[in-house]
């Protein structure tokens, strides 16, 4: 659809690319508190994530939690959040952004056997909900509302 920029452009949305991995995974960049990084593009992951070798990094402050993780090949895993951040995908952005903090080790580990880029994390529907996203595999757009 060629109109389809032009008609969320007017709805004030923004457009992020993204690019599509060898593992058919969606990879876009984003900067938490300002610090740019790599991550994959979740729609079924209900929340946004980093790996806990990212902390400084991204200058989380952690703080214990209670919830448990699961994801793709995981479960039962060890939790910290970070409240509070800064996100930005593109010129879109969010303040008082809050991050779950876990092993991300299977992920890339499972990246570089396809000889793939590891990742700092992963963005989830928590940013797509927040930004009303529309992702646009064909030209490989992530639109958010302003």
């Amino acid at each position: 659809m060629k109109n389809l920029h032009n008609i969320l452009k007017k709805e004030n949305y923004r457009k992020v690319k993204f690019k599509i991995t060898k593992t058919q995974h969606l990879l876009i960049k984003a900067k938490i508190n300002g610090v740019k990084g790599n991550f994959i593009l979740d729609t079924g992951a209900s929340n946004s994530c980093v790996g806990f070798e990212t902390v400084e990094l991204f200058e989380l402050q952690a703080k214990e939690s209670k919830t448990k993780a699961s994801g793709a090949g995981a479960t039962g895993m060890f939790t910290q959040t970070a409240l509070n951040n800064r996100i930005q995908l593109g010129s879109w952005k969010s303040n008082d952004f809050d991050l779950v903090i876990f092993d991300l080790s299977h992920v890339n580990e499972a990246l570089l056997q396809y000889k793939a880029k590891p990742v700092h994390g992963i963005i989830g529907a928590d940013v797509l909900m927040k930004g009303k996203a529309i992702v646009d595999y064909y030209n490989h757009y992530l639109y958010l509302l302003k």
